[in-house]
């Protein structure tokens, strides 16, 4: 199979999703399509891509409902007003839509059938809200039979389609403590605060404009949900959100959000011809399913499937960008997969910077390779659960790319 590169990877800021309330969301005038088409075309600029060398472009997005219908990724080719001649797929894998986009972006191009693939993800939490109003209005519907009759009854689809409750639930079986998951949801703040602080975030985050409640216009340049002042005092503080005897609250969940993010992958031949120095080659991807009554334990098998392909173990991971959906998925991976805390999320994690669902798996892998970079790290791991009970897992390699 041929090499495949990272050869670009942009990204907007994370706004604070907030449905009942939408002024105090920075990004709620703008659709997530329309913010993905303002990232595409700067992201082609910045590595000298024209559209049309494009051989394909790949749009994860969660909740492919309402604004978000993408038209089968086509809608935002047309808003970035891109060339006719590139195709499109929408790819709907839950959180994990958009690192699934690059898995498809990867196989397309180690097998030789693509050259150049654009991957992107986006999801607008406030505009598209994931709440009972999907359910409501029909835009999302699941089978009857799945929660009525005993035949599926082992599903407990109940469990299964809360995410709130599947974290109860991973935190119960393995025994993961409420004062465990608020230390690590303080440290996610406090990270992501000091990168912001150290402009680490500048290096991803491309400026958008956005016109607030009041009439004024802002530049949103940052993520929205970090709290420099988190403490895990105030964390204790907070109420169980999905059972009035859990351990799952507010502070030690991801927040809601809106965001987008692009990557622009090639061979490595490809790169080599336009004199482009890429971020880091992908050496590996997976995809795992779980019970997804625990849909968090997800990533740990997917890590592992990656590593065994690759070849690695966990210990030859330099760094890891492991989605905090909720504190107890990263601190259920440190368990099973044996891993040093300090080699995760060194940057703060989803706690902090936001869970736009579709854009999450780009941001992971994004992120993860310019820490790579910035830490002179070699291998590095992305992972994220995935609603409905999956997992899935990327690895890069940082090398030298100066033949």
């Amino acid at each position: 199979m041929r090499e495949v590169v990272i050869v670009g990877y942009l990204r907007t800021a994370q706004s604070r999703s907030r449905p009942q309330d939408p002024a105090r969301d920075w990004l709620h005038d703008l659709r997530g399509d329309e913010l993905l088409a303002e990232l595409l075309p700067e992201l082609l600029r910045r590595t000298g891509v024209n559209s049309r060398e494009l051989d394909d472009f790949l749009l994860g997005t969660a909740l492919t409902v309402s604004e978000q219908f993408g038209y089968g990724g086509r809608l935002p080719i047309f808003l970035a007003n891109m060339a006719e001649t590139v195709p499109s797929k929408l790819v709907d894998q839950q959180c994990g839509s958009s690192m699934a986009a690059i898995h498809i972006g990867f196989m397309e191009i180690a097998t030789g059938f693509a050259d150049i693939v654009l991957a992107g993800g986006l999801e607008h939490m406030t505009r598209v809200p994931l709440d009972g109003s999907l359910l409501k209005t029909g835009a999302i519907s699941y089978p009857p039979s799945l929660f009525s009759e005993e035949r599926y009854a082992h599903w407990d689809m109940t469990t299964a389609t809360n995410m709130g409750l599947t974290a109860e639930k991973l935190a119960a079986r393995q025994g993961i403590s409420r004062e465990e998951m608020d230390r690590w949801g303080v440290r996610s703040h406090q990270l992501a605060a000091r990168a912001q602080a150290d402009g680490f975030f500048t290096g991803e985050i491309l400026p958008i404009p956005a016109r607030q409640a009041d009439g004024s216009t802002r530049l949103i340049d940052r993520d929205q949900a970090v709290r420099a002042d988190a403490s895990v005092e105030a964390m204790s503080q907070l109420r169980p959100v999905f059972r009035k005897d859990g351990l799952i609250t507010a502070g030690n969940s991801s927040p809601v959000n809106a965001g987008a993010a692009g990557m622009l992958l090639m061979s490595r031949e490809a790169a080599r011809q336009r004199g482009l120095k890429p971020l880091a080659s992908i050496v590996s991807i997976a995809s795992a399913g779980v019970d997804p009554t625990i849909m968090g334990a997800g990533p740990v098998p997917a890590a592992r499937k990656a590593l065994e392909k690759a070849n690695l173990t966990s210990a030859n991971i330099d760094f890891w960008e492991i989605n905090e959906a909720f504190c107890v998925v990263v601190l259920n991976c440190i368990r099973e997969l044996g891993l040093e805390p300090e080699k995760i999320n060194t940057k703060g994690g989803g706690i902090a910077l936001g869970h736009p669902l579709g854009a999450t798996g780009i941001r992971l892998v994004g992120t993860l390779a310019r820490i790579l970079e910035e830490r002179e790290g070699r291998f590095g791991c992305a992972a994220l659960c995935c609603g409905g009970g999956q997992g899935v897992a990327t690895i890069i390699e940082r090398k030298d790319y100066n033949d």
